[in-house]
């Protein structure tokens, strides 16, 4: 079967990095980019030695499937061009600007039958995919995602580009409705939100406590999980899990437990009950190659994309909800003050 031939529309310092990394990709072939800036594009082009088009039309009749990495607010635009022509699309988070542009989007290419994938990359992060084999079942979750300022990205709220890493993760896990949200947030040195926390209430019991900030001396991606009998730290910085588990009658809670560190022994009348621990990891793990290839695979072998735009869909609304939440929020504590 001949590769499929991809383009890449947007080549920022993300559509570059997509770009450069397609040639690894094993069953795709890059054919091409764009970017209004033409000089940057050709620039790219001739390093890469592939075709710089000089517009979105020109890229369309050359290949089969486009990753989108461009601004939110042209993620419709430019996907809708794309399916309109039979492409199929990778888009990057958020899946688009607005709600109802994402359900336009899912409901045309249902109808024509083509892929759309979400550019949420931390499904395919090593600490993530250490726990693959893991029976995940929180009951409360937290998570911090702390970068320093940078001002790329800053024309979005902090919810939007950091935050919405963890959402959707947490929603792939939990896999239940939220039904109620706390949050609190405030712009420090740019004009919408730099920090923020957020309280999600699930359907199911399950409690969410989750931060971002752009404006921290110092970084932190993490993300800790409990539930019964298990207490399971990430960190996506690293790359790597660790579990700290109670067995339940040789009930483990991975595939390799028996490989665990025994850390000693808990009394409960006449039981004994040991706790284990273990390091879980995934070596030479790239994310962005393998959530590439992913997309790739989803055309080649017509399944469903690994993030779907149904759930890039459901980490925006989390989103909103999570803002709508902090302008009130802020309302309330003006209305105080007054």
């Amino acid at each position: 079967m001949d590769k499929t031939k991809v383009g890449v529309i947007g080549v920022g310092h993300l559509g570059k990095l997509h770009a450069s990394l397609y040639e690894k990709v094993v069953d795709a072939q890059l054919v091409g980019i764009y970017d209004p800036d033409q000089k940057k594009a050709n620039d790219i082009a001739e390093e890469l030695s592939i075709q710089a088009f000089d517009s979105i039309e020109g890229l369309l009749e050359n290949v089969e499937a486009v990753n989108i990495v461009t601004p939110t607010t042209t993620h419709y635009e430019v996907a809708l061009k794309a399916l309109e022509n039979n492409k199929h699309v990778f888009i990057e988070k958020p899946i688009t600007h607005t709600e109802e542009e994402a359900q336009k989007l899912i409901d045309f290419a249902g109808e024509k039958n083509l892929k759309i994938q979400v550019g949420h990359i931390e499904r395919f992060n090593a600490a993530v995919l250490a726990l693959e084999d893991v029976k995940l079942d929180p009951l409360f979750i937290e998570a911090h995602r702390l970068a320093s300022f940078n001002p790329r990205g800053t024309d979005v709220a902090v919810i939007l580009d950091l935050m919405i890493h963890d959402l959707d993760l947490i929603l792939h896990m939990v896999k239940s409705k939220p039904v109620q949200i706390a949050a609190s947030g405030l712009g420090v040195i740019s004009n919408t939100v730099d920090i923020a926390n957020a309280r999600i209430e699930f359907e199911n019991g399950c409690v969410a406590n989750i931060t971002a900030s752009r404006i921290s001396a110092k970084k932190m991606r993490k993300m800790r999980l409990f539930q019964k009998n298990a207490y399971i730290s990430m960190d996506f910085a690293d790359g790597f899990s660790e579990i700290f588990f109670i067995p339940d009658e040789n009930q483990l809670p991975f595939h390799d437990g028996t490989l665990a560190f025994s850390l000693g022994q808990i009394d409960e009348g006449e039981n004994k009950r040991e706790i284990k621990y273990n390091r879980l990891e995934r070596s030479n793990i790239n994310p962005l190659k393998n959530e590439l290839t992913s997309f790739i695979d989803s055309i080649r072998s017509n399944i469903s994309p690994a993030v779907s735009a149904e759930e890039g869909l459901a980490a925006l609304r989390l989103a909103n909800q999570i803002l709508k939440k902090i302008d009130d929020h802020r309302t309330l504590v003006e209305e105080r003050a007054k």
